[in-house]
């Protein structure tokens, strides 16, 4: 499922262990049935919602080295995330920031607030 097939998206950076999230109506569910009950979801505590972008990940400390041979302009490394885009992210509302963009409600959300992630992937 390509949620970001236009280029709406494309000049937004999130950061770090940050995910984008749009999150979707109680009644949705996906092709093998997955939904959130309307009770759970009014409760507040736990949300759904599609994973529209990710951040690079959890940045990896560099080394402090004093050595004149190496190169300058290393690069931060990360360790990537589990979501990407397409997703279903079922995530604890807690953690998560609501914000709106272009008119729409999105929450970031960062890695440590989901709980549970659906693929569709071909076998």
């Amino acid at each position: 499922m390509r949620i970001t097939s236009d280029n709406r998206f494309k000049k937004l950076i999130v950061i770090g262990d940050r995910i984008l999230i749009k999150p979707t109506t109680p009644e949705e569910r996906t092709a093998s049935g997955l939904y959130l009950p309307p009770g759970v979801q009014e409760k507040e505590k736990v949300q759904q919602g599609y994973v529209i972008k990710t951040g690079p990940g959890y940045a990896i400390p560099m080394p402090v080295d004093d050595e004149p041979w190496k190169n300058e302009d290393e690069q931060v490394k990360y360790v990537p995330l589990q979501a990407r885009e397409g997703d279903l992210a079922i995530f604890l509302l807690s953690g998560a920031t609501e914000v709106m963009y272009e008119g729409d409600r999105y929450f970031i959300v960062p890695q440590s607030a989901i709980l549970m992630l659906e693929r569709e992937e071909e076998l």
